[in-house]
């Protein structure tokens, strides 16, 4: 009698040391941090973070912090962002976007381009806003989704966020008499749900919407990030191997963009490594810092006092010794 095959595992992942910032193309479907898991085991990183989530639905630009550039990803995830949305109008969902269950639908009364232009400019600038129930918020220790999931009835306080830009692309579907669509571009700050923004200006409207379609553009400081697909990564590394994998890595440095910089010599790049500050004066005071060495190389970040004194805050592996990553672009 013949025995069954047994399912073929897929061979355990070797991980190794890897530092560097993979600029990621979500795609649509996954989880950040299903998206995260993807990538790690393809570069066989033993440590990564990811700087922001996006929801599932969503596609775009995902920072992906290796080994130590992980200590500079909480900076990242309060950066500047942009997006592009398709607002579908005329239906309200539970989780105010098309993954979830409609609540409510209504027609949508007659608009115009300064109706529409109206109801954006009182959603821009440093607006209150009542995140999604659905939502990687936590409350007890515990997301908000799940919560959410088990039908627990939850109140989320509106927060203060600021909405540099919320811009008509395209109304040409609705006004055309089609799908009620409307394309949409938003710059915001940390902690901005597009999805309450998209909700928010449905109510303005009268008719209520939810997002559609999500992608985000850019997170500072990539402003014009070159992005890598999973599809492209998998490819390189099957047919190019995986020294070309790496190069697809961004060093730290690329990262650090965003804070004040500080530049300190061999000695004091040692004694930083040591947890020993160094006197100033340092600009700007009472503010966090990236540190470099003469060379331009990251070695961490860093805290200027209100009397100029530099003190370490999380340095990089090699701060004290001055040398690089053995393995990867850090």
């Amino acid at each position: 009698m013949t025995k069954p095959n047994k399912p073929t595992r897929r061979p355990r992942t070797v991980f190794r040391r890897l530092d560097g910032i993979l600029l990621l193309d979500k795609p649509q479907g996954l989880s950040s941090n299903q998206a995260l898991q993807r990538v790690r085991h393809l570069f066989r990183a033993e440590k990564g973070g990811h700087t922001g989530s996006l929801d599932p639905l969503a596609t775009g630009l995902l920072p992906v912090c290796f080994g130590e550039a992980t200590k500079i990803a909480g900076g990242l995830l309060g950066a500047r962002k942009a997006y592009e949305t398709v607002a579908r109008l005329g239906i309200v969902t539970d989780t105010d976007d098309a993954e979830g269950q409609p609540l409510r639908e209504q027609p949508v009364p007659p608009l115009t381009i300064d109706a529409i232009d109206a109801a954006l400019k009182t959603l821009t600038g440093r607006i209150r806003q009542r995140p999604p129930i659905y939502s990687a918020l936590k409350r007890g220790g515990e997301p908000l989704y799940a919560k959410a999931r088990r039908g627990e009835t939850i109140e989320v306080d509106e927060r203060e966020v600021d909405v540099h830009a919320f811009d008509l692309l395209n109304a040409a579907d609705l006004l055309d008499g089609g799908e009620p669509l409307l394309r949409l571009h938003v710059e915001c700050g940390s902690g901005t749900y597009v999805r309450s923004l998209v909700r928010d200006l449905g109510e303005l409207l009268g008719c209520g919407a939810h997002v559609a379609q999500l992608r985000r553009l850019w997170v500072d400081p990539f402003r014009e990030p070159r992005m890598w697909t999973l599809a492209a990564l998998e490819d390189l590394l099957e047919h190019a191997g995986e020294r070309v994998l790496d190069a697809c890595l961004l060093p730290v440095e690329a990262g650090m963009a965003s804070w004040p910089e500080v530049r300190v010599n061999a000695a004091q790049a040692q004694r930083l490594g040591r947890g020993q500050g160094l006197r100033g004066p340092y600009q700007p005071r009472g503010r966090q810092v990236a540190i470099l060495d003469e060379h331009g190389r990251g070695l961490g970040l860093g805290e200027v006092d209100a009397e100029g004194g530099l003190r370490p805050a999380r340095l990089f592996r090699w701060a004290a010794t001055g040398a690089g990553g053995e393995d990867g672009a850090a």
